[in-house]
C-alpha cells in the first residue's frame, strides 16, 4: 500500500501526502490486529506517526531511514523497564513492504515537556532535572553491547574524523557568519576528546521535547524518541541537555549533573555540540542567545557552565 521512498524528492511527494500515507496505515494496522481503532496523526516529529486508538502508537519509516526503524524497535525493546522514566512498550515491529519498517509501541501518558516548561514553578523544575540526571545516568549504565549490530558509529575515533572534517562546511551550511566559522578549527584542535572511550548508550536527542510530564505534580512519565540512538562517549548526550533541557541555566545543570554524577567540562560539551550528527550552531544561538562579540570558549561557559 505504501510505495517505495528511497530519496529526498520521494519524501517530499509521499509521506506529506495522507491520501497516500493514510491507507497504507490502515492497511498495515489490519494485518496487526488493530483495523477498527482510530488513526490521528502527530503533527509533530521527523517520521510518520500516528496515535491508534488511544492506547498504541504507530511509527513508519521508508526505506531511506528504515534502519533508524529497525534501531528504536531494538533499542526500546533492550531499555524497556530498566530506567527510571518509562519508555513506550513494543508490541510490535518489523518490515511492512516496499522497504517500509515500523514500530508498534505504547502510548506515553502526559503532556510533552518542551510545552509543558514555561508553567513549571522552579521547585518542580529542579526535581525534573534530578529526575533526567538519574535517567540518564541509569540508560548510560546499561550495556549496549547486544545493539552493536545495529547501532553505530562503532569506530569513535573515526566518527570524530569525519565529523571534525565536515565541521565548518556543515555549520557554513547552517548560515553561520565568516567571524564564527574561523573559530571551528582551532578550538575543536584545543580540545581533547577521547578517541576510544567507554561505550555507553547514547539516545543522542536528549531535548525536553522527548519527556513526558504530568502535569499534576509535575513527574516524569516518558522518554521516547530512541531512533539516532549511538554508542559512544556518554559526554555526546549532554550536549542536548544543555541546550535543549538545561537551556544555559547553570544551577539546574549543576544539579541535573550531580543526579548523574559527573559534571563535563563546557569546552568539551561545545566540541561535542559542533561535532553533533544534527549540529545547527546559528538555530541554537537564536534559542539561547548570544553576542557578536563572543567567542567559542565564553560561549561553552554560557551554554554549559556550572559554576
Amino acid at each position: 500500500m505504501l510505495p517505495p521512498v528511497e530519496t529526498d524528492e520521494e519524501w517530499d511527494t509521499v509521506v506529506p501526502d495522507e491520501t497516500i500515507m493514510r491507507p497504507g496505515a490502515q492497511d498495515l494496522c489490519g494485518r496487526l490486529g488493530f483495523g477498527d481503532a482510530p488513526l490521528t496523526r502527530f503533527a509533530d516529529g521527523s517520521q510518520p506517526v500516528y496515535a491508534v486508538g488511544d492506547e498504541l502508537v504507530l511509527k513508519l519509516f521508508p526505506g531511506s531511514a528504515a534502519k533508524d526503524g529497525v534501531a528504536e524497535g531494538r533499542v526500546l525493546s533492550h531499555v524497556q523497564g530498566r530506567l527510571p522514566v518509562p519508555t513506550p512498550q513494543v508490541h510490535d515491529f518489523g518490515a511492512y513492504e516496499n522497504g517500509w519498517q515500523y514500530v508498534l509501541m505504547s502510548r506515553l501518558r502526559g503532556e510533552n515537556l518542551a510545552h509543558a516548561w514555561p508553567h513549571v514553578p522552579q521547585n518542580h523544575r529542579e526535581r525534573l532535572v534530578t529526575e533526567i540526571g538519574e535517567t540518564l545516568a541509569t540508560l548510560h549504565a546499561l550495556s549496549p553491547d547486544p545493539l552493536a549490530d545495529v547501532l553505530g558509529p562503532g569506530d569513535w575515533g573515526a566518527f570524530l574524523d569525519r565529523q571534525t572534517t565536515r565541521a565548518v562546511e556543515q555549520q557554513r551550511a547552517r548560515g553561520l557568519s565568516p567571524a564564527w566559522l574561523d573559530q571551528i578549527p582551532d578550538f575543536l584542535a584545543s580540545v581533547p576528546l577521547p578517541r576510544s572511550p567507554h561505550g555507553s548508550l547514547l539516545h543522542t536527542e536528549v531535548m525536553q521535547q522527548h519527556f513526558m510530564v504530568d502535569p499534576d505534580g509535575w513527574r516524569l512519565t516518558g522518554l521516547f524518541d530512541f531512533e539516532p540512538a549511538m554508542i559512544g562517549d556518554r559526554a555526546y548526550d549532554f550536549v542536548g541537555v544543555g541546550l535543549f533541557v538545561t537551556r544555559g541555566d547553570r544551577d539546574l545543570l549543576a544539579r541535573l549533573s550531580r543526579a548523574y554524577g559527573h559534571t563535563f567540562a563546557p569546552p568539551e560539551l561545545l566540541a561535542y555540540t559542533l561535532l553533533h550528527v544534527y549540529s545547527n550552531l546559528p538555530w541554537y544561538m537564536r534559542e539561547l542567545g548570544t553576542t557578536a562579540e563572543a567567542k567559542l570558549p565564553a560561549l561553552a561557559e554560557a551554554w554549559f557552565g556550572t559554576t
